[in-house]
C-alpha cells in the first residue's frame, strides 16, 4: 500500500514497513521530534528529516520511498537493501517522474514504450532476472537495491548505500547455531508486529517451515490465536504425483507435519489448471513484463483467495 505523509516543508510518498520503526521513534523523541502516531510513514520522514541522506543506514525493513523537499528544491528516493519493493523511474523532457509500477509511468504524456533489445535478450536467456537498474522499456530504469538517488536542478545523482560482506566464517558449530537461531528469530518476529491480519505460506520446504515455525513460537508465547497458514494444491495433484529421488513426497505430506507440530490453523487453496491459463496474461500485466509463466499465475490466484480473509502473509522472497 502505498502511504503518503507531509510535515512542514516535506513530503513523503512511502511503500513497505520499517521494522525498527520502535527503536527510531525512541531517538527521535530523545532529539526533541513529536511523534504523533503509530504510522511507520511518520517516522520515516521524520527521521529524514534527523538523519538527512543518512537515513537509510537506519533502517530496518523493506521500502521503495520518495521525498520531496521544497526548502532546496530537491527530491530524494531510495530503495531497501535487497529490492524487495521496486521503484522506478524516467524523464520527460525536465519532468522526473517515478513510481512502483512501471505502467504507471506510462500515463504521463510523452513515456513512450519502446522495448529495449538488450532487455528481450535477457528476458529470453535469464528472465525473470535481468540487469539491476534496467526494465524492459527504453528510458524506463528502476533504482538499484542499497541504493538512493537525489535529483534536483543539477540532475539525477545515484548512490550505494550498503553492500553485502564476504568475511571469513571463524565461529565454532553452536556458536553459528545460536546466531542463525537468533538471527532468523529477530528477521521474522519484527515482522509479526501488525495492526492487520496476518499469516504465513506454508510450501513443506524449508524455508516457509522456518518462517512458520518462529511466527508459530510467537503466537503462542504472546498469547496470541493460533497461526493461520495458507497452502496452494492443485485438482487431480495427489493422483498425477510421480515419487523420485529428487522429491520422494508431496508436499502435502510435510505440509502435515508442520501443521501437527505447530497446531496452525490451515487452509488449504485448490487451484485448477484452465484456471492457471486463464489467469497467464493478468499475472503478466501485474508484473510488468513477462515472467515464469504458470507459476506467476499461480501465485496471483493464491493471493487473491488469500486475500479474502488475511491482509498480510510472511513468506521467502519471490521472484517479480
Amino acid at each position: 500500500m502505498i502511504e503518503t505523509f507531509s510535515f512542514g516543508k516535506y513530503i513523503i510518498v512511502y511503500n513497505g514497513q520499517i521494522y525498527n520503526t520502535k527503536e527510531l521513534c525512541k531517538i527521535l523523541k530523545e532529539n526533541n521530534f513529536k511523534i504523533n502516531s503509530h504510522s511507520d510513514t511518520e517516522v520515516l520522514l521524520k527521521s529524514y528529516i534527523y538523519y538527512g541522506k543518512e537515513v537509510v543506514q537506519h533502517l530496518n525493513g523493506i521500502f521503495a520511498f520518495a521525498i520531496l523537499d521544497t526548502n532546496k528544491n530537491e527530491i530524494f528516493l531510495a530503495r531497501d537493501h535487497f529490492g524487495i519493493k521496486p521503484l522506478f523511474y524516467t524523464k520527460v523532457n525536465e519532468t522526473f517522474l517515478f513510481s512502483s509500477e512501471i505502467k504507471a509511468l506510462f500515463q504521463y504524456p510523452g513515456v513512450e514504450k519502446i522495448l529495449d533489445e538488450q532487455s528481450i535478450s535477457e528476458l529470453f536467456g535469464i528472465g525473470p532476472a535481468h540487469t539491476p537498474g534496467t526494465t524492459i522499456f527504453k528510458n524506463i530504469h528502476e533504482i538499484k537495491p542499497a541504493h538512493f538517488a537525489i535529483f534536483n536542478k543539477s540532475g539525477l545523482h545515484i548512490e550505494r548505500y550498503w553492500k553485502l560482506q564476504s568475511t571469513k566464517h571463524t565461529d565454532t558449530f553452536e556458536e553459528t547455531c545460536d546466531k542463525l537461531k537468533f538471527l532468523l528469530n529477530d528477521a521474522i518476529t519484527r515482522q509479526l508486529v501488525s495492526d492487520v491480519s496476518l499469516c504465513t505460506f506454508l510450501s513443506g520446504g524449508l524455508d516457509s517451515s522456518i518462517i512458520t515455525k518462529f511466527a508459530a513460537d510467537y503466537c503462542k508465547k504472546e498469547g496470541l490465536p493460533p497461526l493461520d497458514t495458507y497452502s496452494i494444491d492443485y485438482v487431480d495433484n495427489d493422483k498425477n504425483f510421480v515419487k523420485s529421488d529428487f522429491q520422494p513426497n508431496s508436499d502435502n505430506f510435510y505440509i502435515n507435519i508442520m501443521n501437527e507440530r505447530l497446531h496452525t490453523n490451515h487452509h488449504n487453496i485448490v487451484i485448477d489448471t484452465p484456471e492457471l491459463a486463464n489467469a497467464l496474461e493478468d499475472a503478466m500485466i501485474a508484473r510488468d513484463m513477462p515472467g515464469m509463466a504458470d507459476i506467476d499465475s499461480s501465485l496471483l490466484l493464491f493471493c487473491k483467495n488469500v486475500k479474502k480473509e488475511m491482509t498480510v502473509s510472511l513468506t521467502r522472497r519471490m521472484c517479480r
